[in-house]
């Protein structure tokens, strides 16, 4: 197959599925092409090496790249945003369709505003268009306030149902995502969930450190660990809550919050108000370096607002923290929940639940070692058997097969020739 990625990020920027995702496509014998814009995520700014033009190529790992212009932008401006994402979708439609190869197929990457380059793809060779859906729309942009208005809710949402239902096929990370679609009366027969991998070549869990433990002051403590952003949606307040109580109830616990994000500061100074010498703060660290810090972990801590949206996203650390074997704290209800729980990899809460959110800290803190390794345990091989990067490219890879697969069959029946 000719396999088209359509994806406004891709490397060097931090993109789970690019160019690990693109090299294991071409390495099952496909041929794969990239379209996507010049590197800016995720602050904003173009990455050094690059200038905005028309349209560049380049080869990356033996992936043929072809870049083409966009507005850079990622800060909390809701114009700026809707700028970044429609001038990206605006350059592939103009120039994309004469800058790639014919494709067989067309991944897009979760934007509904690649729709209509996708589609014209589609028109002009005959590829078939394959949505994977990371954020629902128009709820996540809804959500993040880029649109307020009553009138370019009902807009945009028609517009996405429509980009949806056009779609051949539709990958979703959730059940939830699927039956929320669904409802929306995108055909149940053409979505199709395929949970999210973590990035293995960059998640390794390393040997505990003990000097860097003692500079980062995590030794004689029971670590509970949140790596990630730390932004409103978190509701990290209710961790801090929490810490309050087991400073008392369990003083040998310390939280562990590294990261950052827009809500980072407050909570750092939140925390030095009330007190709280249990909850120390990291900065973030490349993924690649990731694994010295989870080997200094007791448990591993999940935490999103009670929100509808959230109840059927599964958050991409879900993944990692299955990957690297260690006891999970589940603070959010829905489909992320449910995974945990079938993979029996640790504990669930509710995330507005400070009490809660202690109580299953003092639950873990009080089983053996030998029961919270089996946690963990349970947790990697949950993973493997059902969530590896092998396993969903393979169902991905299985999928445009047969859509390829089915074109052909058509063709011959009606007396055409396949137009990919």
């Amino acid at each position: 197959m000719r396999i088209l990625l359509l994806t406004q990020w891709f490397q060097p920027e931090p993109m789970l599925k690019g160019l690990s995702f693109a090299k294991e496509l071409a390495a099952h014998g496909h041929t794969v092409e990239v379209l996507t814009g010049f590197p800016n995520y995720p602050g904003g700014k173009l990455y050094p090496g690059y200038r905005v033009r028309l349209w560049q190529r380049e080869v990356i790992d033996g992936i043929q790249v072809n870049r083409v212009a966009l507005y850079p932008s990622h800060n909390r401006s809701g114009l700026h945003r809707m700028l970044n994402y429609l001038s990206f979708a605006l350059a592939c439609l103009l120039v994309g369709p004469w800058l790639v190869r014919k494709p067989d197929v067309v991944y897009v990457y979760n934007l509904v505003t690649l729709g209509p380059a996708a589609f014209l793809l589609r028109l002009l060779y005959g590829s078939k268009v394959l949505m994977d859906v990371q954020d629902l729309w128009p709820e996540s942009v809804i959500n993040s306030g880029m649109v307020r208005s009553g009138v370019g809710h009902r807009l945009l949402t028609a517009i996405c149902t429509g980009v949806y239902r056009q779609a051949d096929w539709v990958a979703v990370l959730s059940p939830g995502f699927k039956q929320a679609l669904v409802q929306r009366d995108v055909s149940a027969a053409r979505i199709e969930v395929i949970y999210n991998w973590c990035d293995e070549d960059a998640q390794r869990l390393e040997p505990r450190d003990e000097v860097l433990a003692q500079e980062l002051g995590l030794t004689g403590q029971f670590n509970i660990l949140f790596a990630g952003t730390m932004g409103v949606v978190q509701g990290l307040d209710t961790v801090l809550e929490a810490a309050q109580l087991c400073a008392t109830r369990a003083p040998q616990v310390q939280f562990v919050l590294m990261g950052g994000g827009v809500d980072s500061d407050r909570l750092a100074a939140k925390a030095e108000t009330m007190g709280l010498d249990n909850v120390r703060f990291l900065p973030r660290q490349r993924p690649e370096a990731m694994g010295r810090f989870y080997a200094l972990a007791d448990a591993l801590l999940v935490h999103l607002k009670d929100d509808p949206l959230f109840r059927i996203t599964i958050p991409s650390k879900t993944q990692t923290y299955l990957y690297m074997g260690k006891p999970i704290l589940m603070a959010m209800q829905g489909d992320a929940a449910d995974l945990v729980e079938q993979a029996g990899a640790g504990l669930l809460c509710r995330s507005t639940d400070s009490a809660a959110l202690a109580d299953s800290v003092e639950k873990l803190l009080a089983m053996p070692t030998v029961e919270r390794n089996r946690l963990g345990t349970a947790g990697a091989h949950y993973y493997h058997e059902n969530l590896s990067m092998q396993i969903g490219i393979e169902r991905f890879e299985r999928r445009m097969l047969a859509l390829t697969q089915a074109e052909r069959t058509n063709g011959k029946s009606d007396g055409l020739s396949h137009l990919g």
